[in-house]
């Protein structure tokens, strides 16, 4: 069992910045492909960024040059650094794991970016 908990979300001004960072229990993380997605109500998960066990990223294009997705095999935990906020960047962001047999999710963070 993967354990995932996320952190670093609130309130933030346009413009503004935020880290989000995702904590794994279990298993063994280094082996693991991680992203964050997030979700509005009514809609659904999507993708914003991803991070291969060996460390290869893909941003959408969306967030691309705005946001960096980074991980640390030492502490377990990926992060979402987010710069240059936007009011549709507001979501609940999640963190998932990859494994050889499941995905896994966390409970979600909230960022809300209002002026």
């Amino acid at each position: 069992q993967v354990q995932l908990v996320e952190s670093g979300g609130g309130l933030v001004q346009p413009g503004g910045s935020l880290r989000l960072s995702c904590a794994a229990s279990g298993g063994i993380f280094s082996t693991y492909g991680m992203a964050w997605y997030r979700q509005v109500p009514g809609k659904q998960r999507d993708l914003v960024a991803a991070i291969s066990s060996g460390g290869l990223t893909n941003h959408v294009a969306s967030v691309r040059g705005r946001f960096t997705i980074s991980r640390d095999n030492g502490k377990n935990t990926v992060y979402l650094q987010m710069n240059s906020l936007k009011p549709e960047d507001t979501a609940l962001y999640y963190c998932k794991a990859t494994t050889p047999t499941r995905n896994y999710w966390g409970q979600g963070t909230q960022v809300t970016v209002s002026s």
